[in-house]
């Protein structure tokens, strides 16, 4: 949007001004895959690091700012938080960020998962600010600066030196609050992301600011505005004031290819209803660039007067946002040296964490066929959670209803790409093996629910796959925009999944269709699970809130809450039982669909346990464009 409505024609002189932006890093920091232990070439803020120099150095002028979920998702991150010594240096990630010379950043939802202390001891190490203007002290204190006017001296056209007034917000989910509630409760309080959009721009104007950038941890969701959003980047864009956005939290690429665009989308120039926006997928998979042309049309007033905005692949062989034009050469993937140094103390101590055994599996512990049928990767969980919750409802004045157990498979395809998918092969089991099972810190929650919310929480996850029409061959069967750690299965009942019937929900969840639903013969004991029936689901801390848009559990009363975190009660099972069977429950299959022959895209890793493409009846056809293995199945 203009940041000057004067009427002026003349332009004085102009600058550029290049925004580098990441988001979504999620603790991936050397390109190092500590679930497997061993190198990767993809994605990292080290690998990151040479791109940005490289860019920098190619601009007049240019700032760096990062958007969030930087703290959370590998076990660098959870070594970092929990047990990692306090020795007076910065977090690793943090570490990074200052020797690269950050600008600004702002927080995701998943900054906050360690707490509210660690959060505020981690940002006091950084060399640049932390803005976020929606999520409070409880009471209406600022938790950190709502944004930052960064005076920068920046080179016009002319050569000459002009000081320019960067000013930049930050915002997050207001979900935030409820997915970390048995942390932050009573600590903080959220408001709507467009609220406070509107009240801080127009603050920001006020104070000077030439330039406004939205740091918004939030994904490209609706058109049209409604309260508290999750994904608020559409009705964003189109605020008066706001120069610049940059989304993030669904791990989605903008700009990125797409069979259909609104006509408020330009995929070629990178805007939203005219405003540049970048979203820079995760993990360090691609930096944003958002290059800027300002013109001056009074003294010392400036407005935007040309954008373009562009993704960069970490690896020039991925595809980048439909313009091969911005791959850089494979020397960028190498590291950037100084991040390596600065960190290598830290990336040390996290392997001599990880590989710290905690017991043994004598089968394969994957996840390529979780979302074809049983998987014992989920099975691991779903026992290890009913087992914790035995223990605690001994005595309990409910303990005599039926306990279920609700777990997914965390890394199982979609977004995350072909290589997203655990495979623990059978042997030592270590934490990192744990770590890959489960990677997020989320705590134990047990839940009172009805038949009638279970069937609703299982309609959510139902709609992991697309709908199939009876008679026509090759659909596919797999929706990739579905995340898997939503695909939730609910271990003590049986039921089947009618894939032929439309979902009830959109793949992200925020859409609920008037479906008749796909769940069928849903069972426990054998005998149909009742509306008002009662049982006990053990679950996680992220689900019991609502997360990932399921109604039914956040309705759900709760039993039992504890601060103990699912993966520590996964490593106690490990430790416990010594050596595990996981005997897998035939808790869900698909519904028959008249012999339908359709096409399930899952990781490629799969072709190395023949014995189970046998069980499930899959025929290989090769690999997608996508990087994904092409199985044909009938069902």
């Amino acid at each position: 949007m203009p940041a000057d409505a004067s009427s002026e024609s003349e332009v004085l002189c102009s600058l550029s001004l290049r925004i580098l932006a990441t988001s979504d890093l999620h603790a991936n920091l050397h390109p190092y895959n500590y679930y497997t232990d061993r190198p990767q070439n993809t994605g990292g803020l080290a690998r990151l690091g040479r791109i940005i120099a490289q860019l920098r150095a190619a601009s007049d002028n240019c700032i760096l700012v990062d958007n969030g979920d930087t703290l959370q998702g590998t076990p660098l991150g959870d070594f970092a938080a929990q047990v990692r010594s306090s020795d007076g240096r910065p977090h690793p990630m943090v570490a990074a960020m200052n020797v690269l010379g950050y600008d600004a950043m702002t927080l995701g939802n998943h900054d906050f998962n360690y707490g509210l202390d660690f959060l505020q001891s981690t940002l006091s190490g950084a060399a640049f600010p932390a803005v976020l203007a929606n999520i409070r002290r409880t009471g209406g204190t600022p938790l950190l600066p709502p944004w930052v006017i960064l005076d920068r001296d920046m080179r016009d056209t002319t050569g000459r030196l002009r000081r320019l007034k960067i000013g930049l917000i930050g915002l997050a989910p207001p979900q935030t609050l409820k997915w970390d509630r048995s942390l932050l409760e009573g600590q903080l309080e959220a408001e709507d992301i467009l609220d406070a959009a509107r009240r801080e721009v127009r603050a920001m104007r006020d104070a000077g600011a030439d330039l406004v950038i939205v740091l918004c941890h939030s994904g490209v969701g609706p058109a049209h505005e409604y309260p508290d959003m999750e994904n608020a980047a559409v009705p964003l864009a189109a605020l008066h004031g706001v120069d610049a956005l940059v989304a993030g939290h669904t791990h989605e690429l903008f700009p990125g290819p797409c069979s259909a665009r609104p006509d408020w989308i330009d995929p070629e120039i990178g805007t939203i209803h005219g405003t540049p926006v970048v979203q820079p997928g995760h993990e360090g998979s691609h930096l944003g660039v958002i290059d800027l042309i300002l013109s001056e049309v009074g003294k010392d007033r400036w407005r935007v007067s040309a954008n373009q905005s562009h993704l960069v692949p970490v690896c020039a062989s991925e595809p980048c946002s439909g313009n091969e034009d911005h791959a850089l050469p494979a020397s960028t993937l190498l590291s950037n040296s100084d991040v390596m140094s600065v960190t290598a103390q830290d990336h040390i101590a996290t392997l001599g964490y990880v590989r710290q055994r905690v017991g043994e599996t004598l089968v394969p512990l994957e996840s390529y066929f979780a979302l074809l049928g049983n998987s014992a990767a989920v099975q691991v969980v779903a026992d290890a959670q009913r087992d914790y919750a035995e223990r605690m409802l001994r005595g309990h004045e409910l303990g005599h209803l039926p306990l279920l157990s609700a777990a997914a498979p965390f890394r199982a395809g979609g977004r995350g790409g072909p290589q997203n998918y655990t495979d623990v092969p059978a042997g030592p089991l270590a934490i990192k093996n744990a770590s890959d099972l489960y990677i997020y810190p989320n705590t134990v929650a047990i839940l009172r629910t009805s038949g009638a919310q279970l069937t609703d929480w299982l309609e959510r996850a139902a709609c992991a796959f697309h709908q199939l029409v009876p008679g026509l061959d090759d659909q596919l069967l797999i929706n990739h925009a579905f995340a898997a750690y939503n695909f939730d299965v609910i271990d003590g009942l049986t039921y089947a999944i009618d894939v032929t019937a439309p979902p009830c929900y959109s793949a992200d969840g925020e859409d609920r269709f008037p479906s008749p639903g796909r769940i069928r013969n849903l069972c426990h004991d054998g005998r149909p699970v009742q509306p008002d029936q009662e049982f006990l689901v053990v679950t996680n801390s992220y689900r019991a809130a609502g997360g990932g848009h399921f109604a039914s559990a956040a309705a759900a009363e709760p039993v039992l809450k504890r601060r103990m975190p699912v993966r520590d009660i996964l490593i106690g099972y490990v430790r416990h039982y010594e050596k595990l069977r996981a005997i897998t429950n035939q808790t869900w299959r698909f519904a028959p669909a008249g012999g339908i022959r359709a096409i399930a895209e899952i990781g490629p890793g799969a072709l190395s346990y023949p014995d189970r493409v046998a069980e499930h009846g899959l025929d290989y056809l090769g690999r997608s464009q996508n990087g994904f293995a092409r199985f044909a199945i009938t069902l």
